[in-house]
């Protein structure tokens, strides 16, 4: 979603793999990490990324502006490793012009409603940066900082640590907020993400990654068949900003708890297909809220490239590139045009904290907030 958003091992049983990606990929005798510089932001404070190679081949470049994944490598059904996510080979390019590639967005992943929630008595004003309402943190969300990062082996595979302290009133909301951002590239071939932060102050906080996925490499998305286990969704206004309703998916175009193509029924005449452009909705998964689960399950036929999407989270964003329009020229001077990225945010649902019958989405001050995602790789022959 865009202007418009661990720690076990799921396997299903529908996808029949000739063996995870590690298996056909190049191989290595050793994990490796390497780090360079990315440039300055515009205040001149130097920027990194951080490349994370797994014993299998697969890569993962992950900069501390922004927490962007820059560039993440997987190999195909014929072991051929291939960049997968949308993105910039410049700094200046994430500086000016761009829908949240890659990034780590937060406090508060997705929309607010005219950018105003209560909490505690006490009424809290956001910068409103989409339309009339607040999106993804606001002007200088957690996608646009510097975070503190190090780089580390862990058992499960290469690691980078990234720490942020979002200080009590920084766009609008309360509490100093302490933020600890962990990406692990496992030796099984996943991305995963673990957030975890503290307040001193009661607050709301919705955290999540915004990678652009196409798993064919490059061209549209459409042809990529996905797969959600969610009975119901939560429809929008013209402005994107839940209903509140929890509406059945059955008979409609969000209906996609049977693997469908994405561009199978996006042009059908439904109202919240309008309203979003297309998909840019957020779907409530089938399963208890806090418990690591399937969130969606995305097959591209031509590279047999699979993308799961795991989390703890009750909802997930899928959005299928609308908004972009061929103003960005990104990596290796790819243009990129409607549809060229989908992205699969695991979150909660869009304006809770104006939403009382969604989960809540408050942390109190002696609360730990704690989100996994994972992002998980194979291919089918």
């Amino acid at each position: 979603m865009q202007n418009s958003i661990a720690t076990a091992a799921i396997l299903t049983a529908t996808i029949v793999a000739t063996g995870l990606m590690g298996c056909s990929a190049p191989t290595s005798s050793s994990r490796k990490i390497s780090e360079q510089s990315f440039g300055a932001n515009t205040e001149g404070v130097p920027v990194k990324l951080f490349t994370l190679r797994n014993q299998g081949g697969a890569e993962a470049t992950i900069c501390n502006y922004g927490g962007l994944v820059t560039s993440l490598k997987v190999a195909d059904r014929n072991g051929n490793l291939g960049d997968i996510v949308l993105g910039y080979d410049r700094l200046a390019d994430y500086l000016t012009n761009s829908p949240y590639f890659g990034a780590l967005i937060g406090r508060y992943g997705n929309r607010i409603t005219k950018g105003k929630f209560e909490l505690d008595g006490k009424q809290y004003s956001l910068a409103t940066n989409n339309g009339p309402n607040a999106l993804h943190g606001g002007v200088k969300g957690f996608d646009k900082v510097i975070w503190q990062a190090s780089a580390y082996q862990s058992e499960a595979g290469p690691a980078l640590k990234l720490t942020y302290l979002s200080k009590d009133n920084e766009e609008g909301y309360p509490g100093n907020l302490s933020v600890i951002a962990v990406y692990t590239l496992t030796d099984d071939n996943a991305l995963k993400l673990e957030y975890t932060a503290t307040t001193d102050k009661a607050t709301v906080i919705n955290l999540t990654h915004h990678s652009y996925f196409n798993l064919a490499g490059k061209g549209d998305i459409l042809n990529h068949l996905v797969m959600i286990p969610a009975d119901r969704f939560t429809p929008v206004d013209d402005t994107l900003i839940p209903t509140g309703e929890l509406a059945p998916v059955a008979g409609t175009a969000f209906d996609f708890r049977t693997p469908t193509p994405i561009g199978q029924r996006i042009t059908q005449n439904e109202t919240q297909l309008k309203f979003g452009n297309g998909y840019d909705h957020n779907w409530v998964i089938n399963k208890p809220v806090g418990e690591l689960g399937l969130m969606a399950r995305v097959y591209e036929p031509t590279t047999g490239r699979v993308l799961e999407v795991l989390s703890r989270e009750p909802g997930l964003q899928f959005y299928s590139g609308n908004f972009l329009d061929g103003t960005q020229t990104g990596k290796g001077g790819w243009n990129y045009k409607f549809r060229n990225g989908f992205c699969m945010e695991p979150q909660h649902y869009p304006d809770s904290p104006n939403q009382p019958n969604f989960p809540s989405v408050v942390l109190q001050p002696g609360q730990v907030y704690h989100n996994t995602i994972i992002y998980r790789f194979s291919v089918k022959p």
